[in-house]
């Protein structure tokens, strides 16, 4: 990198470390936040620090949320009969978008992948097996993983676990392409996928 200052170093290395942000985007952004007035670097400062102190998890379905249990999760006209798991709160606002799904979620925070050493217990199956056994009125879970390596495995690995409940497990249709991540897909491909889910 050319000789910035000590201070725009630290901006560029600080935005880099974003996921999907390389050196070049992180450069550009920080010239672009360096290049307005004042008051927009202390607003999106502000609003990042708010972020931080605002949001938690549901401690219901562990989706981000200001209030607790989510509103998802509150509300009543939604169908309490089904619960999609997906891998990120990404995927929860992608499977939003498509209109498709009235239900509830459960977010994994993550798929197991033993080469980054995250196994079954690094993620939130202890407490949608709980969840399961607090609400019989569950009869369908939807396996909505990412349509990865990663993503198959933990899908797999969960509808084990569920089967012995009883419970109608399915995964979502691979209308989706294999590597491809929930956030990236079009709503249409994604409602497609949906709408097309299989028992297990």
């Amino acid at each position: 990198m050319p000789a910035f200052p000590p201070a725009i170093h630290k901006l560029v290395s600080q935005l880099a470390s974003l996921p999907g942000i390389g050196q070049k985007s992180a450069q550009r952004l920080a010239f672009y936040i360096l290049s307005q007035p004042a008051d927009y670097a202390s607003q999106l400062s502000a609003a990042i620090s708010l972020a931080r102190q605002d949001v938690a998890l549901c401690s219901e379905c562990f989706n981000l949320t200001e209030t607790d249990p989510c509103e998802i999760c509150r509300d009543e006209g939604r169908n309490h009969h089904t619960i999609c798991v997906v891998e990120s709160p990404a995927d929860v606002a992608a499977m939003e978008r498509t209109r498709e799904y009235d239900g509830l979620y459960h977010v994994l925070h993550g798929a197991i992948n033993p080469m980054q050493n995250i196994g079954p217990e690094n993620l939130r199956l202890k407490e949608l097996l709980t969840r399961l056994t607090r609400h019989p009125e569950v009869d369908e879970v939807i396996l909505a993983t990412n349509a990865t390596v990663e993503g198959e495995a933990t899908a797999m690995y969960l509808a084990r676990l569920i089967k012995p409940s009883g419970i109608k497990t399915t995964r979502i249709a691979h209308g989706i392409p294999m590597g491809t991540n929930l956030e990236y897909a079009d709503e249409v491909t994604l409602g497609r996928a949906l709408a097309g889910r299989q028992q297990l």
